[in-house]
Parts: C-alpha cells; sequence; structure tokens
C-alpha cells in the first residue's frame, strides 16, 4: 500500500462549495478564477504527477491586495488554502484537496524594480527564475539560483521549497540569494520582511519563511541579490571506468579547498539517456561522468582546472574534454538540464532528492543501486555532486499500482539511508507529500513538536498548504 495518504475532507465545505464560489467571484473579476470542474482539473497536481486531486475552486489574483483578499475570505469561510507557483514541485508540495481553494500567482509576473547599484530586483512571485538573469543579463548581472526547471519554475515556489539548481555549489540555494518578501498571512495581513539591504533588524523571519513549503503565508514579492556575471566560464567533461573513482573525486576536489562553480554528476543511464536526447557529446563508453565548471579570468580558470584535473587524474579519469566555445558549453549543460525531460521519454521515474556528505557518496551510490534492484527497478543518478545532492531517477511503470508502490518503497528507503549516513531527507525539492511521513527519520517528536509550535504561531488551524510537510501518522512506508 502506498506510504502517502490524504486527510479526510471537511464535508460542511464541499457541501457549501457553490457559495464560497460565489463569494470569490464578488471579489475577483471573471478571468481571475476559475469554477468549472475541466478548469480546476487542469491544477489537480504537480510534477509529483502520480497523485491527483481535483480543488474546490482555483483563484488567480494580480496584486498583493487581492491576494489579501482572498485569504480573509478563506480565514472566514474556514477554507483551507493552497499556494500555487508553476507547478514544478517534484515532491508534491502544490498538490490540492477537494476542500481547498488553490491561489495560484502566474498573474504576478511582473519585475518591478532593478536596482543595478545596490544589486537587487524587486520581482513578483509568478516571475520565472530565468526570466530575471536574462533581464539584468545584457547590464552584466545575474540571478545565481538555477534549478533544472528554470524557465518554468517561479520564484515564489523557489521560495516555497528553498530551491537550489547546479551552481548553487559556490553561490548557495535561494535563501542565500533572497533580500526581502512581502508575505500575506492567512488573515491577510500584509508584512515586508527584509529589505534590499544585506541584513536587515530583528529576528530572521526571512530564513524561516523561505523553505516553509506554503505554511506560514502566501510570498507575494521577492527582493533578489544580482551578481555579476563571471568574466569567463568553462565545463569540462570527466569520463571514469567506476562509480567509485567518479565519487572519489569530487570528495577529493572539496577535500583540497577547490570550489567549481558546478559540479554535477551522472552515472552510465543518466548519461545515455541525456546524450540520446541532447546529442552534447558525452562519452558513452564510461560508468560515471562529471561536468565540472570554473569560472574567472583566462589564467584563473587554467589554474583551477590544472588542479582539478590532477585530482581526476590520481582518480583514473579516462577521458577528459574541454569546452571549447560558449555554444560546446550550452550544449554540455543542455543535456544536463535536460535530465529529468529526458528521462521522462524512456519512463515514468521518481526523482529522488537526499542529500549525504561528500565523502559518503560512493557508499550511497552503491546502496542506492542496491536497494533499487532489491525492489526489481532500474535507477539512473544524476545530481549536484558538490555538495552531496542526491537525485535519483527511480524508473517505473505509473500505470502499474505495484510497481508504483516499489518505486515508492525504493525512494523512502534511499532517503533513510541518507539520514543514516549523515545527510537529510531533502537538498531542494521539498518535503511536501513525498516525504512527510519520513519526517519522524530525520527529527525526534521534540523537535516536529517545535517545528509545529513555530507554524501555529502563523496559522493556528493549520489551513495553509495541509498535509504536507508534518506527518499524518496514518500510513508510514
Amino acid at each position: 500500500m502506498s506510504h502517502i495518504a490524504f486527510p479526510r475532507l471537511d464535508e460542511t465545505i464541499l457541501s457549501r462549495r457553490g457559495a464560497i464560489v460565489e463569494r470569490l467571484a464578488a471579489i475577483l473579476p471573471p478571468e481571475c478564477l476559475i469554477a468549472d470542474e475541466s478548469g480546476r482539473r487542469a491544477f489537480e497536481t504537480d510534477a509529483l504527477t502520480a497523485y491527483r486531486r481535483v480543488p474546490l475552486a482555483v483563484a488567480l489574483p494580480r496584486s498583493t491586495e487581492e491576494v489579501a483578499r482572498v485569504m480573509r475570505l478563506c480565514r472566514d469561510e474556514k477554507v483551507n488554502v493552497v499556494p500555487r507557483g508553476a507547478g514544478t514541485s517534484l515532491s508534491g508540495g502544490a498538490i490540492p484537496q477537494e476542500d481547498a481553494v488553490v491561489v495560484a500567482l502566474t498573474k504576478m509576473s511582473r519585475i518591478l524594480e532593478v536596482n543595478l547599484a545596490d544589486r537587487y530586483a524587486r520581482v513578483e512571485a509568478g516571475v520565472t527564475n530565468l526570466a530575471i538573469s536574462e533581464a539584468v543579463g545584457p547590464e552584466g548581472f545575474f540571478y545565481a539560483p538555477d534549478p533544472s526547471s528554470q524557465l518554468a519554475c517561479t520564484i515564489g515556489g523557489n521560495i516555497a521549497m528553498n530551491s537550489g539548481g547546479a551552481h548553487c555549489l559556490k553561490y548557495g540555494v535561494t535563501t542565500n540569494n533572497l533580500l526581502g518578501a512581502r508575505l500575506v498571512t492567512l488573515d491577510g495581513e500584509i508584512l515586508d520582511i527584509g529589505g534590499e539591504a544585506m541584513d536587515a533588524p530583528g529576528y530572521d523571519l526571512l530564513g524561516l519563511v523561505c523553505g516553509s513549503e506554503g505554511q506560514l503565508g502566501i510570498v507575494t514579492e521577492a527582493i533578489v541579490r544580482l551578481i555579476p556575471l563571471p568574466e569567463g566560464a568553462r565545463p569540462v567533461l570527466f569520463g571514469f571506468d567506476s562509480v567509485e573513482d567518479a565519487s572519489q573525486c569530487v570528495a577529493a576536489i572539496i577535500g583540497a579547498g577547490i570550489v567549481p562553480v558546478a559540479m554535477e554528476y551522472m552515472d552510465k543511464p543518466a548519461i545515455h539517456i541525456c546524450e540520446n536526447f541532447a546529442h552534447a557529446g558525452y562519452p558513452l563508453d564510461v560508468e560515471a561522468m562529471l561536468i565540472i565548471e570554473v569560472e574567472g579570468s583566462d589564467a584563473e580558470i587554467g589554474a583551477m582546472l590544472a588542479r582539478i584535473g590532477a585530482i581526476a587524474k590520481a582518480h583514473n579519469v579516462r577521458t577528459v574534454r574541454e569546452s571549447m566555445s560558449a555554444m560546446e558549453s550550452a550544449q554540455i549543460w543542455k543535456g544536463r538540464k535536460s535530465a529529468f525531460g529526458a528521462t521522462g521519454r524512456v519512463a515514468d521515474y521518481i526523482c529522488m532528492d537526499g542529500t549525504v556528505p561528500t565523502s559518503k557518496l560512493p557508499e550511497a551510490l552503491q546502496r542506492t543501486g542496491e536497494i533499487c534492484a532489491s525492489f526489481g527497478l532500474r535507477v539512473a543518478n544524476v545530481f549536484h555532486a558538490g555538495d552531496g545532492n542526491m537525485h535519483p531517477l527511480i524508473l517505473y511503470n505509473i500505470n502499474d499500482d505495484e510497481e508504483r508502490v516499489k518505486a515508492e518503497e525504493a525512494g523512502a528507503a534511499v532517503l533513510e539511508m541518507c539520514v543514516e549516513l549523515g545527510g537529510c531527507l531533502t537538498g531542494e525539492h521539498g518535503v511536501g507529500i513525498e516525504k512527510r511521513e519520513l519526517m519522524g527519520r530525520q527529527f525526534n517528536d521534540v523537535e516536529l513538536a517545535q517545528q509545529k509550535r513555530v507554524r501555529a504561531a502563523f496559522d493556528p488551524e493549520g489551513r495553509l498548504n495541509p498535509a504536507k510537510v508534518f506527518p499524518l501518522g496514518e500510513r508510514v512506508a
């Protein structure tokens, strides 16, 4: 039986659906409210597509003030609220329930201010991740976090899940690049947290909100750091005859104090899947591959690659291919960035998101393969090796209920292994419904109770993004 359960629905709310929709229609224009079943069905799931729930209604506010009005109405009607960005969550963080209103921020997609002198941009939550870099790139700046879904995923969702990306090794994840946020509480209050400066007085509420998965309020605007574009950057492919050599090479590079801008890992199944899609020139005769990118002046790049190359040679590197042009660099990254979509052409999959210390990568990869094989499933590994953020793609048939449950159980076992090795349940995808029942493996009862008390300070009745993060206790993998 699946370890993912849903709580009982509020029959009173379901019986009053018509009246609630009428009240929403009174405060939102027609183009900002979806009430028909076919329209609502478009919001029934996110990128964790195995689970679907049609929401009670979908609100598409155009401003912070409209979000506040919707929140006050839902508070008065005692209706649950599920915030939603682009729906790219891989952990089920945006899956609704039938008795909940989805508040989707896709209409709030403006870049409000760009201040290059102070190196920040103020954006609405529906702005896509990549749009910020595209807007400031001609001026020599960029926004550092770069999830694989950056073409589609939005800043509001990035803040909710504290998203990262390939370049987080050097530049950090969302929380390291977030200066301020505008938050609407369930009571409809509008709070401005942080600001344009690098630090703000008082408690670090911004750090609390970033990664809270929409349980404390809805972020409608953000102030993000802008970083000058580097003088140059160059990725290099390193191919290895064994998984052990590749993963030990990663640990040795980090242990030597070298911090590339990115260090990505692919095993043989992932290499073949991505090469068949992107035709990036990946070596097909190796067991594992690293994409290591460094940046700076030509002299800095050359010196750093020489040190990395020596370490790779000491770990029996077989193939070395350095990018020689901007076009070749883009193609190399296209293969990596397309990994999830390319895998979807081959099979259904669950993308896990656990983190281990880099010194534990060899053991973690070996055990991941053994775990998946024990369930009779295939796995392709592609992940951010520099910070130990693993993303095993467990392949299965979504139309086979028995196989789906096996995939979930294998994924849960992989995450438990990550915690056992000194890591954690999630690196950048969040907990959502996927890892909810595993939270007790990472935290004890006292720690979970304290986290719930923090949430209750913002949302005493637990109406914001309910049934996410904290265990229901009904069903455990």
